[in-house]
């Protein structure tokens, strides 16, 4: 069974870092692209935070570029989402997502192939 299980989530004060990984299980990510998304307490699921496409292509959305960085190992068939000056405004609960497509992924959650459960971020003092 395909599946992709997010972990690392916690949490952190202000500035902190995080480093979550995306574990998949039942397929093989190496072509795959990879969709970071996160969803706040009460708000809609923000549009993708970051990608990475199989040929190692990255993007990231302008509140995240800097302090975010997305990599990827295939051999233990993960990605992570390394997090950096996390501050109260990150907090949400954070998925990964694996769509089936030539370069970066896609911005929108529906078109994306496979979907984890999401990990809990929480920064507060």
């Amino acid at each position: 069974q395909e599946q992709l299980v997010e972990s690392g989530g916690g949490l952190v004060q202000p500035g902190g870092s995080l480093r979550l990984s995306c574990a998949a299980s039942g397929f093989s990510l190496d072509n795959y692209a990879i969709g970071w998304f996160r969803q706040a307490p009460g708000k809609e699921r923000e549009g993708v935070l970051c990608t990475m496409g199989s040929d190692g292509s990255s993007y990231y959305e302008d509140s995240v570029k800097g302090r975010f960085t997305i990599s990827r190992d295939n051999a233990k068939n993960t990605v992570y989402l390394q997090m950096n000056s996390l501050q109260p405004e990150d907090t949400a609960v954070y998925s990964c997502a694996a769509h089936e497509t030539w370069g970066l992924g896609s911005s929108v959650w529906e078109d994306y192939d496979y979907w984890g459960p999401g990990t809990q971020v929480t920064i507060s003092s």
